[in-house]
């Protein structure tokens, strides 16, 4: 402290900072993504926080494969004879099972046709069961979610699920009540459902009211199902604009998968194989390079604790896992029929189960116990879901990165800006080559506001306008929006042209004051999303970062005019297509990556209109508008 009170220690500082301030952008710049690449190496094991549920030892008595099988078939006749989801003899079903079974209808017309489902007015009938607890007053509930799909998939989900509210009709534990509910249409059912049975309207979305209601919902687990024997089970967190589920309900359900694979061990039980993002566990073990060995020493200096992360190909693939996940939430998209139940303060998670050609397969009755154990360890739960995590990042299921982990790698991304704002303040008292007026800022606002002014266009226009586009060009109501999307887009790249052609002056301190206003503007969106969605704010941050460092106007402006294209945020989402196909081993052509590129804005622009989701207002109204001013800044005259 009694450095910086010296004014002399503060000038000599600044004119250290102003020195070396290039050096210190690259250092900071470069050791941000080494942090990042070192997530996985310092990755302290999972753990259960909530005492309720700190032992699974909960015997499983059902044995309910058969009759989720023949249940499952039953539904799927039914289903093939009504040609939809057979709302009767499920609401039927559910009454002579002992629930109280109830039907909800729902309505939705889409901003624009989804090609993707080939739908634009939607109709369905979600059907749920509630069981009450004979233990207590219905004030808690549990909830077991199962997406009705077209043709025979998710048939065995649904026969999993009656034949698990047969099992649990006849338990006398029980004390919270527990809802069986059957969706149509994906997540339109789902948040149809949601939004009736919280008595609110988010979406515009008309549905009819929910005739029974039980108590406020704890936990929910959607299923999906869609073979009689799997070979592992796939568990999606990702939820809508990046929220996660508290950790503790994913390591509960871990630990059961690891108590069946114990079971499975010694005891000849079958037992599951939990996957993520599609990634079998890596393995485990001290051994390995002297690099990793290096890492895992590296992470106990940092973390001051224990950490005995992955070594060799583990660490790879943890780094691929966690780039999954960090691509998927940075999506804003919810990964399942669960994402929407966090917004409502519900703790959920998704269940897929994957049959592949590994030898090893297991039949209904495994996941039957398993849920089963699931269900009985929430109804210990004496409060909500908060003592673990709900900020975090997962290398694998047995591993993940707290907030306090993976927070500085953006910190060091966002300390670039900070010294190149640093540096633009001293640089600008220093210019004394120029005396301009007070009203010299005025030099600004038209850059400032065309910028911002594209943005409002790139949102607001292509779904209002697509009416007039199909009338003048033949094309199909989606097609027309995601072409406007693109050339609006494309048509903002002329405005710095457009701009000086109307104004032109402000000389050295015109360009200068623009840029400090860019990287304000950028330091403040990315801070936002640091609190919100950490990985969006990241791959922005590694991308928008360099070019908004090092551009400036004169000179050879050609190799900087290709770096901000490069890092302009279409061509980002671009290569987040290509780079997800990569991390899934499954590498797309750039054809292929052009299609997924136009389906992936389509989805986005209904995933906005239809759940609220926020990537499309953040790149539209953040991102861009930020980039805009920086390639002003480049063609500054």
């Amino acid at each position: 402290m009694g450095l910086l009170s010296d004014p002399q220690c503060r000038r000599a500082l600044a004119r250290l900072l102003l020195r070396l301030n290039t050096p210190l952008c690259v250092l900071s710049y470069l050791s941000g993504l080494t942090w990042f690449l070192l997530l996985p190496a310092l990755a302290p094991r999972t753990y259960l926080s909530e005492n309720a549920m700190g032992s699974t030892m909960v015997g499983e008595s059902s044995e309910l494969g058969a009759r989720a099988l023949a249940l499952a078939r039953e539904f799927g006749g039914h289903k093939r004879k009504a040609g939809a989801m057979p709302v009767a003899w499920l609401q039927q079903a559910m009454f002579q099972l002992g629930l109280e079974a109830h039907a909800q209808p729902f309505s939705r017309t889409l901003p624009f046709p989804d090609e993707a489902h080939e739908r634009y007015l939607v109709r369905g009938t979600n059907v749920f069961g509630v069981l009450r607890a004979p233990r207590a007053a219905s004030t808690e509930a549990l909830l077991l979610l199962v997406p009705c799909s077209e043709g025979s998939k998710n048939n065995q989900a649904v026969g999993l699920l009656l034949a698990l509210a047969e099992f649990c009709r006849g338990q006398v534990y029980w004390a919270k009540d527990l809802i069986f509910l059957v969706t149509e249409h994906d997540l339109l059912g789902t948040q149809a459902w949601l939004e009736a049975y919280h008595d609110v309207n988010l979406t515009d979305i008309h549905s009819g009211g929910v005739p029974g209601r039980a108590g406020a919902i704890q936990a929910a687990l959607a299923l999906e199902l869609s073979s009689d024997v799997v070979t592992s089970v796939d568990v999606a967190v990702e939820g809508l604009n990046g929220q996660l589920p508290n950790l503790d309900l994913l390591n509960l359900w871990h630990s059961f998968c690891l108590k069946s694979g114990l079971l499975c061990t010694f005891q000849g039980k079958s037992g599951l194989l939990c996957t993520f993002q599609g990634k079998l566990p890596p393995p485990e073990g001290p051994s390995g390079p002297g690099y990793a060995q290096s890492l895992r020493t590296l992470g106990l200096m940092v973390l001051g604790g224990q950490c005995e992360g992955p070594s060799g190909p583990a660490y790879a693939q943890s780094l691929r896992t966690l780039g999954l996940m960090v691509l998927g939430q940075a999506a804003g998209g919810p990964g399942g029929a669960h994402g929407l139940f966090l917004r409502f303060r519900i703790e959920a998670l998704t269940l897929r189960g994957i049959n592949s050609f590994r030898q090893h397969k297991f039949d209904l009755a495994c996941w039957a116990g398993t849920l089963e154990g699931m269900f009985r360890k929430l109804n210990n739960l004496l409060e909500r879901l908060h003592q673990s995590y709900f900020l975090y990042l997962l290398p694998s299921l047995s591993r993940f990165v707290s907030v306090g982990s993976y927070a500085p790698a953006l910190a060091l991304l966002l300390l670039v800006l900070a010294l190149r704002i640093s540096w633009g303040e001293k640089r600008g008292k220093r210019e004394k080559q120029e005396k301009t007026a007070r009203g010299s800022l005025l030099w600004l606002v038209p850059p400032v506001l065309v910028s911002w002014g594209a943005g409002t266009a790139l949102h607001l226009l292509p779904v209002r306008g697509q009416a007039v586009a199909t009338q003048h060009f033949p094309v199909g109501e989606a097609e027309a929006v995601v072409l406007a999307l693109i050339g609006i887009y494309v048509a903002g790249m002329a405005l710095p042209h457009s701009t000086h052609r109307a104004l032109s002056g402000g000389g050295q301190r015109g360009w200068m004051s623009l840029k400090l206003v860019a990287l304000l503007a950028l330091a403040l969106l990315l801070s936002c999303l640091a609190l919100l969605n950490f990985s969006l704010g990241f791959l922005l941050g590694a991308t928008l970062v360099p070019p908004a460092a090092a551009v400036r106007p004169g000179g050879n402006r050609l190799p900087l005019a290709i770096l901000l294209v490069l890092s302009t945020p279409g061509l980002s989402l671009f290569l987040a297509v290509l780079l997800e196909r990569e991390l899934l081993e499954a590498p797309a052509g750039l054809g292929e990556a052009w299609q997924r590129f136009l389906g992936a804005l389509g989805q986005g622009l209904l995933q906005e209109h239809l759940h609220g989701a926020h990537l499309s207002p953040l790149l539209c109204l953040g991102a861009y508008p930020c980039w805009l001013l920086l390639w002003n800044v480049l063609f500054w005259k």
